[in-house]
């Protein structure tokens, strides 16, 4: 009776999802809203379209809209990486939290990024802290995650900036502020 108690369990362990934990989110819940995603590329159209006529252009982005737009560019993909994913914006961090599956192991992910701008007034981001379940990531994994947001970034918005130096970027209390000027 012992033995099938004890196998029913490890039976029920194995099937069962394992959650392997990892660091806590830096905030509380970012909702999710279908338009928000939509109202970020309108607010870049929006501050392009004044730009042209003041040669400087000012986007604040919130939580709201960067969680949004990165919640609907994920679920486009079949196998993404990242699942319930949660932008933070504080302290001149974006922070990135969310989810990861690999077969049985489910593990809590945390990404401080912090954007800097090239001497062309280009946007880069640079991966300062990745931590994926109860361990810190490799150097080489920062590195080309750091890559791929900066692609990300620039390939998403690149052709809305086309033609745009970024002079400043702040990140804090919800927001990040990018200010340009026309080239």
């Amino acid at each position: 009776m012992v033995i099938l108690m004890l196998l029913s369990l490890v039976l029920s362990t194995v099937a069962c999802q394992l959650d392997i934990g990892g660091p806590e989110p830096p905030g509380p819940p970012i909702p999710t809203e279908a338009s928000a995603s939509e109202d970020l590329i309108r607010t870049w159209q929006q501050a392009l379209s004044s730009a042209v006529n003041q040669g400087q252009i000012m986007v604040i982005l919130n939580e709201t809209q960067l969680t949004s737009f990165l919640a609907s560019k994920l679920d486009t993909e079949e196998s993404a990486v990242l699942t319930e994913p949660q932008v933070y914006l504080r302290e001149d961090l974006v922070q990135v939290y969310g989810t990861t599956e690999r077969g049985p192991l489910r593990a809590n992910i945390l990404l401080s990024i912090t954007p800097e701008i090239t001497p062309d007034g280009e946007v880069e981001f640079a991966l300062t802290g990745a931590e994926i379940g109860p361990i810190p990531a490799p150097d080489a994994l920062r590195e080309t995650i750091s890559a791929l947001l900066t692609e990300a970034f620039t390939g998403t918005f690149g052709s809305l900036a086309t033609g745009i130096r970024v002079t400043s970027i702040a990140v804090g209390n919800g927001e990040m502020a990018i200010v340009g000027e026309l080239r």
